[in-house]
């Protein structure tokens, strides 16, 4: 199995960036992973290494400003997808990196959209995470529920009981070990007490937007992400975020983007299950 290194880099307004890199050994492009909106890296620390190992592509596994090893935003206002988005350009040109491979769960989607319009002939191959350019209403509300609010976890049980408390819909069939490893992925340890690993701050746009306002047109952004290169939807089957209507409307834009189902998960998909493994190492081999 591949192991990573650290690596920083640093965005247009001097933020320090981190990301986890798991080199490749063959000339294909790399492949950038980019998580959801309160989670970091660790997210992909079982699929980067298959990734790596499978395919020989160097896989780099971002902490978007504000979670993990990532540096918080000094302007809250700056935790939106088209700064994100500005970040990871940074990252390909401070690597050197012409093209690349991108997988994105859930908000890492949308940032994902936002490239492909600022700089489309970086993006080789995609693959969207349980995410399009709508998002069904009751996920949305779930979100806002949650996203900022501190958690009273005293010891490392307390933070895989949270993670379970608000998770076990969407893993019906995690056990305590699985919990306990969500937990670990989830928070950090600060002085031996686990602290949610993401700036609580990243709700400060939620918060200040107006919610009666209609949502932005992402149909748009959707079509230029998977015009002309190998896609990939991949999505749980109990999704609140990716409901059949959206999804639906996705595959008839996009006729040439496959499919694949995890069947019995909601939102989203660790890309730990084989069936969603098994997708995206079907799209790599038909990718640059």
């Amino acid at each position: 199995m591949a192991t990573f290194e650290d690596l920083f880099w640093t965005a247009p307004d001097g933020l320090s960036l981190h990301a986890r890199d798991y080199p490749g050994v063959g000339p294909a492009a790399p492949v950038i992973c980019l998580h959801g909106l309160t989670r970091n890296a660790k997210d992909f620390e079982d699929l980067a290494p298959v990734i790596a190992g499978r395919t020989g592509r160097r896989v780099l596994a971002v902490d978007v400003r504000g979670r993990g090893g990532s540096a918080r935003a000094v302007d809250p206002a700056s935790y939106n997808p088209a700064v994100y988005a500005m970040d990871v350009l940074a990252l390909l040109d401070a690597q050197g990196i012409t093209r690349a491979a991108f997988i994105g769960t859930s908000m890492g989607g949308l940032i994902m959209m936002t490239l492909a319009v600022l700089r489309p002939a970086a993006i080789a191959a995609v693959v969207l995470n349980d995410v399009g350019p709508e998002i069904a209403q009751g996920g949305l509300a779930r979100i806002r529920g949650y996203v900022g609010v501190a958690a009273d976890t005293p010891d490392w049980p307390a933070a895989a009981a949270y993670v379970k408390a608000g998770n076990q819909a969407v893993f019906p069939h995690y056990d305590n070990d699985a919990w306990a490893r969500m937990a670990r992925r989830t928070f950090r340890d600060e002085n031996g007490r686990p602290v949610l690993d993401y700036d609580p701050e990243i709700a400060a746009p939620i918060r200040a937007a107006d919610p009666a306002a209609p949502a932005p047109d992402l149909w748009p952004f959707f079509a230029a992400l998977v015009a002309g290169r190998p896609a990939l939807l991949v999505r749980g089957e109990t999704s609140d975020i990716l409901d059949d209507d959206i999804t639906g409307r996705m595959r008839a834009a996009a006729p040439d983007m496959t499919y694949a189902v995890v069947p019995g998960i909601g939102h989203a998909p660790m890309l730990d299950e084989p069936e969603a493994q098994a997708a995206i190492l079907d799209l790599l081999s038909r990718a640059p």
